[in-house]
């Protein structure tokens, strides 16, 4: 009999399975990704890292909000490498771009040329924006690409469905032009400041999402690159506090930077405003260091106690700050110091949405979003500038494992080898005093160069 009543319980669920009357758990849904990228801003930039000048409170927020790293690195000392590493998660050496798109600096009395590079990132290459597309994600970018402006290499033609691309005068605030797939949007006669427009349209694509289908934003800001062009509404304030700091920090380029704090702030609470707030992985980053001397104009930031600045190996030059938020995963007001690098975002997206994705060059923090405090050992991380950079750099290559760093320069051969823990400014050379572990490295450096295929500069 009992049998018999379990044969007849079991045929009824399985009838009411097949009928569709017993709900089904829903899978979970995947986050919403909101990527906001500036430019050329510095590791000590922001209210949330120490900086006691500038004003950033929709970042600092941000920051307690979620976690912040210590030590994230771009993947290159300038702009389009380390855009094009985050895009693919490959290395700008194994893509061969390894300078910005119109950087031909030369120096006559150095015994090199810079090596050949490859001035777009190819159409072939999977981009994040492909591969979330292909999970079904709704893709929008805004702002400075800097990858290529064929028909072939655009932001739409790369992955992206919603563009709004700077395509004119990038780093002039009140006189460029935007484009979509090539074709004109919108040009400027000095009436609309170029960071708030660049908001206004990635609130636009915010506001076309919907809760059906998961959206990534990619939300590259020109700001703060010079030209120093701030809104004379905002720099007064700044004009007046100067001269507490003798003049260390520049007025007009924390005027810049809070439009586009504000700017982030507006795309924030649109977030909310949609009901997207707790189910959006937000993130925040700079291409590369901060610019640390004059440049069509005074000097724009201070990198200190980091060395140097864009364009060098140093730690000023690709130490960036990054913050993530993601409610519900991402404790707030957490830290983690574990190094990351700019070629992890695909991976540890992929493994986030339940794709993972091995990658020659990036690795997966995503057990770092969930407990920063998780043991992760990233291994080694390369960077490689074989060329002559407008901020006076060298053609030179580092690698960082653990807590050292070597630092190999291509004109001279010379090695410098610094332990960043304790010696975060890189003023004290162990590469004498510690020459099994200068040996080790460079060894790693010169193999790493050989699998990539790294273009190197070429000796005259």
């Amino acid at each position: 009999m009992k049998r018999l009543r379990f044969a007849f319980v079991f045929l009824l669920i399985t009838a009411a399975l097949l009928s569709g009357s017993v709900p089904q758990p829903e899978p979970p849904r995947r986050p919403n990704i909101v990527f906001i990228l500036a430019d050329d801003l510095g590791y000590m930039d922001l209210g949330c890292y120490g900086n006691p000048f500038n004003e950033t409170p929709a970042l600092d927020s941000l920051a307690r909000q979620g976690l912040r790293f210590t030590q994230a690195y771009a993947a290159a000392p300038v702009c389009s490498p380390s855009r094009a590493a985050i895009m693919t998660g490959k290395h700008p050496a194994r893509l061969h771009l390894t300078n910005f798109l119109v950087g031909e600096r030369t120096d006559s009395a150095s015994p090199l040329r810079p090596a050949l590079w490859r001035k777009y990132l190819p159409g072939s290459e999977i981009t994040l924006a492909e591969r979330l597309k292909q999970l079904g994600y709704s893709t929008g970018m805004v702002g400075k690409w800097h990858l290529g402006s064929a028909d072939s290499l655009t932001p739409t033609a790369q992955g992206f469905e919603y563009e709004r691309q700077i395509s004119k005068n990038g780093l002039d605030y009140y006189n460029y032009g935007i484009s979509s797939a090539n074709k004109p949007v919108f040009e400027d006669k000095g009436k609309e400041y170029l960071t708030d427009k660049l908001t206004d349209y990635a609130v636009e694509f915010l506001s076309k999402q919907t809760s059906q289908r998961p959206f990534f934003l990619y939300l590259a800001y020109s700001a703060p690159h010079v030209l120093l062009v701030p809104r004379a509404d905002k720099l007064g304030k700044f004009l007046h506090r100067s001269a507490r700091f003798n003049g260390k920090y520049n007025a007009s380029y924390a005027a810049m930077l809070l439009s586009m704090d504000e700017g982030i702030g507006r795309v924030l609470r649109q977030l909310k405003q949609q009901g997207f707030d707790d189910n959006t992985l937000v993130v925040f980053t700079s291409d590369n260091g901060g610019l640390g001397m004059p440049e069509a104009g005074p000097q724009p930031t201070d990198n200190a106690p980091l060395r140097l600045w864009k364009g060098h190996v140093y730690e000023g030059g690709i130490r960036v700050p990054m913050i993530m938020r993601w409610p519900g995963v991402i404790a707030a007001s957490t830290t983690t110091d574990q190094y990351v690098t700019g070629t992890d975002f695909v991976p540890t997206f992929m493994e986030l949405l339940g794709s993972p994705k091995a990658m020659q060059d990036g690795q997966s923090f995503a057990a770092l979003l969930r407990n920063p405090s998780a043991t992760y050992v990233r291994g080694p991380v390369f960077w490689h500038y074989p060329h002559f950079s407008n901020q006076a750099s060298h053609p030179a290559a580092a690698i960082r494992e653990g807590d050292y760093k070597l630092i190999e320069h291509y004109e001279t051969g010379k090695i410098e080898l610094y332990n960043l823990t304790a010696d975060l400014s890189e003023t004290t050379d162990l590469a004498q005093r510690e020459p099994k572990k200068t040996r080790e490295l460079h060894e790693k450096l010169k193999q790493w160069r050989t699998e990539v295929g790294a273009n190197m500069p070429i000796r005259r």
